[in-house]
């Protein structure tokens, strides 16, 4: 999950890096109230998680709490590359002298992390990498070990850093580091990392993403999760531990395993072109458990997405025997009741597959068709959405 810069900020103060004084604000009046209570020149930044904010009119500096409340009353509302901006963050304005670069990330490839730092920080950053990676310092991190202090002077010196920035460098790289791992992060950049007028090494612009199979040990991270852009359907699926991602299609997917769910994908696409391009209309895995709680929750949520016309489920019985995802279904459909008012296209293969569509066949729901293999269920399924449309 990313994390919006003023939930990046309000880490790295909870953990002792040192940042300026920075209030979320979701209206021109929280804004104004803010920049009074923070004094002096502020910068009221757009809160998205997308790059861009400052070329898309998403950064002004505002002199005065009115200037705050005009910029913010501007900024709010406003659509930066497909994201709409509900909250600015007034932040305390800084006096730069110089701009750096750190980030700390997994490095799934090599598998340990990796620390990035540069003396060249700041927005073009993206493009230093790539027409002067000389310039970015990367160094491996050994998870066993971490960023030490021996470790965090090896960044900055390999960094290029002047000697007498290394102290104030250094701690603030280690602490970033604590952020990263009591955070269970995967991501933790700051861009730029600054040197004040005064000398001050400051956390001026924060990302952060934190890792969410880590979740179950930090509870805490639950009050970050964005409620303004999380899709509806997607919280339900979440509060029922179902793995689903919504897509823009008409023909709902459920099945089991990650591996069958995406080939079912690709198969409803190839199919749907011959029934007027239709899609499909979500990712749906309930993993190895197909009972009547687990398949009516993945029903309830594919069922309530308006776009949905018809319904394919394409299970694979294993270890979950396939009278077992029958027995499911049909115990699904009586909890649903009127709810199921969208056609049901049913694959069963594998572990006792006869019985599975024997269930099935003698339940004789009329919203049910029964399908002998994957490519006739989507093609069906893909039909009966075509037709509903």
């Amino acid at each position: 999950m990313d994390l919006f810069e003023y939930q990046a900020r309000d880490l790295f103060e909870a953990h002792g890096v040192p940042v300026l004084a920075g209030i979320v604000a979701h209206t021109p009046e929280e804004a104004k109230a803010a920049a009074e209570k923070i004094g002096g020149v502020v910068v009221v930044k757009a809160q998205v998680k997308v790059g861009g904010r400052g070329k898309a009119g998403g950064v002004k500096v505002a002199k005065t709490p009115d200037e705050a409340f005009k910029y913010a009353s501007d900024i709010l509302g406003m659509d930066i590359k497909g994201h709409t901006v509900h909250k600015v963050m007034i932040a305390q304005g800084a006096d730069i002298a110089e701009e750096y670069y750190f980030s700390v990330l997994l490095d799934r490839s090599n598998r340990n992390y990796l620390a990035m730092c540069s003396v060249e920080g700041g927005v073009e950053i993206e493009q230093l990498a790539v027409e002067r990676p000389e310039a970015l310092a990367r160094i491996a991190v050994d998870p066993a070990v971490g960023i030490d202090q021996a470790k965090a002077k090896e960044i900055v010196e390999t960094a290029g850093f002047a000697p007498e920035l290394h102290d104030g460098v250094v701690n603030a790289i280690i602490k970033l580091w604590d952020v990263f791992v009591s955070e269970d992060a995967t991501l933790v950049e700051v861009n730029p990392l600054v040197k004040t007028g005064a000398g001050d090494i400051i956390a001026l612009d924060g990302k952060v993403t934190i890792d969410e199979n880590a979740a179950f040990r930090q509870p805490g991270h639950a009050e970050l999760e964005d409620q303004d852009s999380t899709d509806p359907l997607e919280a339900k699926a979440k509060e029922n531990d179902l793995n689903y991602v919504k897509l823009d299609g008409e023909v709902g997917i459920i099945g089991n395993g990650a591996g069958l769910v995406m080939s079912t994908l690709d198969v409803v696409a190839y199919a749907g072109e011959a029934h007027g391009n239709v899609r499909p209309a979500n990712f749906l895995d309930i993993g190895g458990g197909a009972s009547a709680a687990v398949m009516a929750a993945g029903l309830d949520v594919i069922l309530n997405d308006p776009q949905v016309k018809s319904v394919f489920v394409n299970v694979f019985g294993g270890i979950t025997a396939c009278d077992a995802v029958a027995n499911g279904i049909v115990e699904a459909l009586k909890i649903l009741g009127d709810k199921e008012n969208k056609p049901l296209v049913v694959r069963l293969d594998g572990n006792n597959v006869e019985e599975g569509r024997r269930i099935l066949a003698e339940a004789n729901h009329p919203m049910v068709t029964l399908a002998d293999t994957m490519d006739e269920g989507a093609d069906k399924a893909a039909e009966l959405a075509y037709a509903a449309r």
